[in-house]
Formats: structure tokens, C-alpha cells, sequence
């Protein structure tokens, strides 16, 4: 598989499978819920080729991975063995309350990213088509149209109950049963046609009429169409009950009534309590941030545009996600999450600009995939990859998407619609009216973000010398030679660096490379260079090839105790030497005697000054044939 390698590298150093109790991913990231987060090898992931960066934020240890995530993460279920909607175990770390909030909230609407924004756009582009006046209102195509990128919303309880149970560890049917009592057509329909009962709390900001009873019990009816705040609760209700009656009710009838009771007591009580009263707060929850919007929207703007990059780094950004899905649902917009609209576009203003400046040959490889995700607003690979490690072009790019934000507050932007991301959201903010100030205000905010997040870091200036890991890729070889070929220093089968039990190699800490079983006992240069390191004990060699590359040839393991016995140098630390020359010799059968591994793994000690190493697909192989691709 395309991933396999990366996968088990990333399951290992969080610590193995045995350290991970849940696993999701978003557009970017992997999210892994960890037992204990000590155990993971940070700074090996960081390096590590494929994956961006690693953030510890929400509760989560949250490995950037970029826009192939679905394919990793599938990989890795995989190669974890880990189970689809299995039940996260109780971490061993203690997390504040904001941390769980930040995990729970993830949990439940990352799932779903994918397909709201895929609908979300097919609504938005259903309204825009209307606008230009493509079709009509009236027409079949609009109708379905409409329906697809309506569905997700309208049906939203139903899906959210699915997430929900699953990231509750319930029952994920149970979860989409109670999400689909709460949007029955029936309890709507009787809301619009039969006359109430009688009316509860009359004179207060919570009257409410009367139309159904469930054993004599009023049912304050409500319409949950697109709500979300009422089907988590009763879901995570449900979860607890369900739990409880898998203790109490025998193994051989659990499998039917679990359900059974678990949705007789949790639907009432949804519909009698939990969702009148979070509907409720959903309700003064959208009437607050509306309040606090409408106290100036352009500072609300300015702060939202300027920390949004902020909040996504460290995923906060879910915390917002709740409140904007609220206003659509009670206020039908939301104008809190339209204030980040530039964001995307001023990172990726920034990047172009590093793009068009930079004589870095890896960072400009770097900055043209970061500026297509960019686009199309999906910022981690411009901010991890590009602006992040070199700093000043990032803090010049929040600044350039609080212009933004401050221009969408000015002149009222509101989103009707969550969906597409980047260029693809721009159809979100047409009203139901039309194109109206708050569109072209949002029209402007992307231009003006993106211009100016080019210009200002276009003349300011960046530190075009360094890299993520701080070291120098300026030197002339760098823009002169594309790769170096390393041939095999060995004739015999090969390892991958996981399979080694030395835990300096399989990490990856010593360097990216490659294992080889040896069946004779030979060791020829694998290029022409220097022959910089030659230890006493003749177990190890290293070499510089004449393009730079520092090359570790280490013959088994802890044989650095047999002081030299039975190996014998045919070359001296310091000589110059050439591809296929003959280095050292070494008694294959009286190493083995002694109790010592000879698998001999060949690293590039410097592997994180070049843009990758590729290693041979190859199962066996010869003295010289091509055994890694150094990318420079």
C-alpha cells in the first residue's frame, strides 16, 4: 500500500497501538486520543517524511498529515488494527473541561466536514445560478439541486446522532434513531395544522403551545430541523442509559433490548425536556453572539480575522463551530464564522510571496502545493510547512486577515449557508435577497487579505536561509544537483528500518535509510566522496559523498564489543575513495558465532537537509545496484 510505511512509522512513535484509544481525522490531521502522550516520540513524528507537524491541543495529539489524510488514516486503522465507532477507553492524563469540550466537539462534527461542505456548495451554487438567473426557482433542476444541498442540514440530528454515538462509545444506530424521531415529519405537520391543547409559561420568553401529551406528560413540540445542541445531549443521555442497561439485562437478550429500553426512555425524554431546554439555550446562545456582533462588528471582525490561523493551529477553532451551526439553524445566518473568510486567502498571499522571493529550492517545492490547498481553504500545509517555522510571514499574514475581518464586520457579511472552504465559499454568502452589500463585502475581504498578505511579505522580508528544523539549505550544491544515487554498500536481502530492534534506527532518529540482511562479508563505497569516519572497532563506517550527502554504514548490532575482531579495513579514515571500492571485510559465520545480528542498516545521517530519500523497491540486491534516491 502507498501509505503502509508512513502508517506504521506514525502507529509506533505515538507510542503502538496498545497507547491509542480513539482515532479521527479532519481535512488535514490525524487526531489520536492517547492514554499517555509522554510515550509518543514527538520530535521523530515532526521529522518524519509525510507528516507536516504534530500539535498537542484540545485533549488530542494531532498529527498533520496534509491533503492525503483520508488515505493515512485509512492505512493506519489498518495497520493499528483499530475498529471504526469502537468506544474510546478512559485516558490515564487528566484534560480541563475546555480540553474535553474542544475533543467532544471535534469528535462529533469532524466526521462530517467532508459532506457538509460537498452540500454546502451545491446549495450555495443552487442560489448563485438562481441569482444569474441559469434557472428558476420553479424548475425540476433547482428542486433537486436544492434537496441535495439541503439534505445534510435538514436531516442534520440524524447524522450528528451517528458521530455523537460514536464518539459517546454508544450504540451508532441508537444514536441515528433518536436524531430521526427528532425531525419525524408528523410532529411538523402538527405543529402547522391542529390547534393546541393549551399553552405553557404564557407571558414569558418561553411560551409555548401544547398540541401532544405522552402519558399525560405535555410534549412541547419544536422544530429540530438543522438544530444541533439538542440531539448531542439526548445522544449523550442515551449513552449512559445504554450503559446501564448492558449491566443489568442478561448477554443473551442484550442484543435486542438494550435498544429497546434505551430509546423507550431516551426519546420521551428528549422530546419532554432535553430538547425544548437546549433549544432554548440555542436559542439565547445565537441571541448573545448576535448581541456581541452587533456591539461593533468590525472589532469582532478584526479579532476573529487575526487570531482564526491561531485558533486553527491548536484546533480551537471547533469551539466556533457549535455556535455558527446554532445561528444557522435559530437566526438562519452567521456572522461570526464569516469574519475568518480571508484568512485562507492571506496565508496563501503570504506564501506566494515566499514563492516569488525565496532562492530556497525545498521551500519553493514547499510553497506551490500550500498555495493550491490554500485556495481552496485548507491552510495547514502554508502555515506548518512555510510561515509558522519562519514566523514573521505568518504573525504579516494574521494581520493581513484581521484587514479582512474587519472589512467583512464593516459591511455586515453574513454566511447563509456552511459550506464550501476557500474560493468554493464564496456562494455562502449570498443572501436569500440576492448579491447584497455583505457579498461584495466578502468579495473584498478575500481580495484585500490575499493582496495584502503578498505585499507585506513581499517587502518585509523572511529568512530565506532557514528550514523547519532551523539548518542552512543555502550552500551552491543545493541548486546544482537535483539527487544523489547511494549504491548498495551490501549484496543481500533488505530490511525496513521498522523491523530493526535498535531503537536509534527503527525511529528514524539516526536518520532516514535502509536495512540490509548481508550474505557475504564485503562492504564497498556506495559513492564517491570522503571517507570521513572509520571507528576503531572497524563495525562502522561513514562517508561524505562528494555532493554532501553524509552516508552511516553501521554492520550489526552492538558488534562495536567485539574491539575489531573479525572485521578488517581495507581503507583509512580521511582517503578519498570511489563508488564500488572496497572499504572493509568482515567474518560473517564467526560474528554470527558470537552471538551477534548482522543487519547492517545504511542511513543518511543528514537526511533532513533534502527533500526526501527514496528507497529501492527492490527485495534483495547487489554490491552497487541503486539502493536509496537522495532528493536534494
Amino acid at each position: 500500500m502507498k501509505y503502509d510505511a508512513l502508517a506504521k512509522e506514525i502507529v509506533r512513535n505515538v507510542g503502538g497501538k496498545e497507547n491509542v484509544n480513539g482515532l479521527s481525522h479532519c481535512v488535514t490531521r490525524l487526531r489520536f486520543k492517547l492514554k499517555n502522550e509522554a510515550l509518543a516520540n514527538t520530535d521523530v513524528l515532526k521529522n518524519m517524511d509525510g507528516v507536516v507537524t504534530v500539535i498537542q491541543s484540545g485533549g488530542q495529539y494531532q498529527v498533520v498529515i496534509g491533503n492525503h489524510v483520508p488515505e493515512v488514516y485509512a492505512q493506519v486503522m489498518s495497520v493499528g488494527g483499530f475498529q471504526e465507532g469502537a468506544a474510546e477507553e478512559g485516558s490515564g492524563q487528566k484534560t480541563s473541561l475546555f480540553n474535553r469540550f474542544i475533543d467532544m466537539i471535534s469528535g462529533v462534527f469532524s466526521p462530517t466536514l467532508g459532506v457538509l461542505c460537498a452540500t454546502g456548495m451545491i446549495k450555495g451554487f443552487t442560489a448563485l445560478f438562481v441569482t444569474m438567473g441559469l434557472i428558476t426557482n420553479t424548475s425540476g433542476t433547482y428542486q433537486i439541486l436544492n434537496a441535495l444541498g439541503d439534505c445534510l442540514f435538514y436531516f442534520f440530528p440524524v447524522f450528528l446522532g451517528y458521530t455523537a454515538a460514536k464518539k459517546f462509545g454508544a450504540n451508532i444506530f441508537i444514536g441515528m434513531a433518536i436524531g430521526a424521531t427528532l425531525v419525524y415529519p408528523t410532529f411538523s405537520s402538527t405543529m402547522a395544522t391542529a390547534e393546541p391543547l393549551y399553552t405553557l409559561f404564557s407571558g414569558t420568553i418561553f411560551e409555548s403551545p401544547v398540541y401532544i401529551t405522552f402519558l399525560g406528560i405535555p410534549v412541547i413540540l419544536m422544530s429540530y430541523t438543522s438544530s444541533v445542541i439538542p440531539i448531542i445531549i439526548s445522544t449523550y443521555v442515551g449513552s449512559k442509559l445504554e450503559g446501564f442497561f448492558k449491566k443489568i439485562i442478561p448477554s443473551v437478550v442484550r442484543t435486542f433490548l438494550v435498544p429497546f429500553f434505551t430509546l423507550l426512555v431516551t426519546v420521551p425524554l428528549a422530546l419532554i425536556a432535553i430538547g425544548p431546554v437546549s433549544t432554548w439555550a440555542g436559542q439565547l446562545l445565537g441571541e448573545g453572539t448576535l448581541f456581541l456582533y452587533n456591539l461593533s462588528p468590525v472589532i469582532e471582525g478584526l479579532l476573529v480575522g487575526a487570531f482564526w490561523q491561531v485558533f486553527v493551529i491548536f484546533g480551537l477553532h471547533w469551539g466556533l463551530v457549535p455556535i455558527a451551526l446554532n445561528n444557522m439553524a435559530v437566526l438562519k445566518y452567521d456572522p461570526i464564522l464569516a469574519a475568518s473568510f480571508g484568512a485562507s486567502f492571506a496565508q496563501t498571499g503570504a506564501v506566494l510571496a515566499i514563492l516569488l522571493r525565496t532562492k530556497n529550492v525545498k521551500l519553493k517545492s514547499l510553497s506551490i502545493p500550500a498555495i493550491i490547498s490554500g485556495i481552496f481553504g485548507v491552510t495547514e500545509p502554508a502555515i506548518y510547512g512555510v510561515t509558522l517555522p519562519r514566523k514573521k510571514p505568518f504573525v504579516l499574514s494574521c494581520i493581513a486577515a484581521a484587514v479582512g475581518g474587519g472589512i467583512i464586520g464593516l459591511m455586515g457579511t453574513k454566511g447563509y449557508i456552511l459550506g464550501g472552504m476557500g474560493v468554493f465559499g464564496i456562494p455562502s454568502y449570498i443572501s436569500p435577497d440576492g448579491m447584497d452589500n455583505g457579498f461584495y463585502g466578502a468579495i473584498a475581504a478575500i481580495v484585500i487579505s490575499f493582496i495584502l498578505g503578498f505585499i507585506l511579505v513581499f517587502f518585509s522580508g523572511f529568512k530565506d536561509e532557514e528550514v523547519a528544523d532551523g539548518k542552512s539549505t543555502g550552500s551552491p550544491r543545493s541548486t546544482l544537483v537535483k539527487q544523489e544515487t547511494v549504491g548498495s554498500p551490501l549484496k543481500g536481502q533488505i530490511r525496513a528500518l521498522s523491523e530493526l530492534t535498535d531503537e536509534a534506527f527503527s525511529t528514524g532518529a539516526m536518520g532516514k535509510g535502509i536495512a540490509i540482511e548481508p550474505q557475504e562479508g564485503k562492504v564497498y563505497s556506495p559513492v564517491d566522496g570522503i571517507l570521513t569516519t572509520l571507528f576503531a572497532s572497524g563495525h562502522a563506517i561513514g562517508i561524505t559523498s562528494d555532493n554532501g550527502v553524509d552516508i552511516l554504514i553501521h554492520v550489526g548490532k552492538d558488534t562495536v564489543k567485539l574491539k575489531g575482531k573479525h572485521f578488517t579495513p581495507k581503507a583509512k579514515q580521511g582517503d578519498a575513495v570511489k563508488k564500488g571500492q572496497l572499504l572493509m571485510e568482515f567474518d560473517v559465520a564467526a560474528i554470527k558465532e558470537a552471538g551477534y545480528t548482522l543487519t547492517t542498516p545504511v542511513i543518511i545521517s543528514n537526511s533532513g537537509d533534502y527533500l526526501d530519500v527514496i528507497e529501492t523497491e527492490q527485495k534483495s540486491i547487489d554490491y552497487k545496484e541503486n539502493l536509496l534516491t537522495v532528493m536534494i
